[in-house]
């Protein structure tokens, strides 16, 4: 059930088209939406271990170093991801394939820093996950998230 819950944002966001819209009655506080890594950022992958702390808080510890190309913002991607609470409850996991800015900002910056065949470790504070309105019932208000993220392909 969580994981077609998250198949079903992940797919209305992805027909958005990676937009922001602003709906009439929007909560305030709403996730911002990402910017791409910087040049400088995306060439700096990292080393095994290492975790990188992006201007937005999010974190990218890597898992294993990919051979393949670094994803753009615009580009299509195929993951596989586990994610969980700070308390190691699992909310969601699964394979998905979904346009890389249509998604929450903390993947649309973090996964740019994963070489296809990669894996890693983001660390999304709550504005760059669902901010304060949450993703009820499963993802409370200004909740941190962690994922394990293995890019498998750039579409």
């Amino acid at each position: 059930m969580r994981r077609i819950v998250f198949v079903l944002l992940l797919t209305a966001l992805a027909c958005s088209g990676g937009e922001k819209s602003t709906p009439v009655g929007e909560q305030p506080g709403a996730a911002p939406e990402a910017a791409p890594a910087s040049p400088e950022a995306a060439a700096a992958t990292g080393t095994v271990g290492e975790t990188i702390t992006l201007p937005s808080g999010v974190k990218v510890t890597h898992r294993v170093i990919g051979t393949g190309a670094n994803p753009s913002a615009t580009d299509r991607v195929a993951v596989h991801y586990e994610g969980t609470f700070p308390d190691g409850k699992v909310f969601d996991s699964g394979d998905a394939t979904f346009p890389l800015n249509g998604v929450i900002p903390c993947w649309t910056e973090g996964v740019q820093l994963i070489k296809a065949g990669g894996k890693a470790q983001l660390i999304c504070p709550p504005q760059t996950a669902y901010g304060e309105r949450g993703q009820p019932p499963i993802i409370p208000p200004n909740s941190t998230l962690q994922f394990e993220v293995e890019l498998n392909k750039v579409l």
